[in-house]
């Protein structure tokens, strides 16, 4: 993550490495955009979402973003922020879903299981450690794309300059 030099490889390296982390059977990354999320990566045994907008306000993504705070949810069919209609047709049973980027999230990223999961404290350090590092990383990429090369050709001062 730290070699990492746009956000596209910062997301690609969650892609790759989140899941594996995580110990789970899919994963996504979220970007905030403006008042609504878009699910930009997943690596998971069926499609999630990837391609696909929500407002922050509808969705489990959003509501972390907007608090910027982990969810673990251990059974989503009793969650009343998880949006049961988006997840009819997926195999999950359990989430956790980390901001990236504090105090101001720009991205989350979920992790999901086909199965009711309890998560230990080791298991959720690992996530948030993962998301912790990400957005460091999507902050320094960002600043860098940011900032404007230095001019060739100032003017040379000299000393005699009238």
């Amino acid at each position: 993550m730290a070699e990492a030099g746009s956000e596209d490889e910062v997301i690609d390296v969650l892609r790759l490495t989140a899941r594996w982390i995580a110990g789970s059977d899919g994963i996504a990354v979220v970007l905030r955009e403006g008042t609504s999320c878009r699910y930009v990566a997943e690596d998971a045994i069926e499609p999630l979402w990837c391609g696909s907008r929500f407002p922050l306000d509808a969705c489990i993504s959003g509501w972390a973003m907007l608090n910027d705070e982990m969810v673990v949810i251990t059974d989503i069919a009793s969650d009343s922020r998880v949006p049961h209609a988006s997840y009819v047709n997926k195999a999950i049973c359990s989430l956790v879903m980390v901001p990236i980027g504090s105090p101001n999230p720009v991205a989350a990223l979920g992790a999901y299981w086909c199965a009711m999961v309890w998560l230990d404290p080791t298991a959720l350090a690992r996530i948030e450690a993962l998301a912790r590092q990400a957005g460091e990383a999507l902050a320094r990429v960002r600043h860098a794309s940011q900032i404007q090369p230095v001019r060739a050709g100032r003017r040379k001062l000299t000393a005699d300059a009238s």
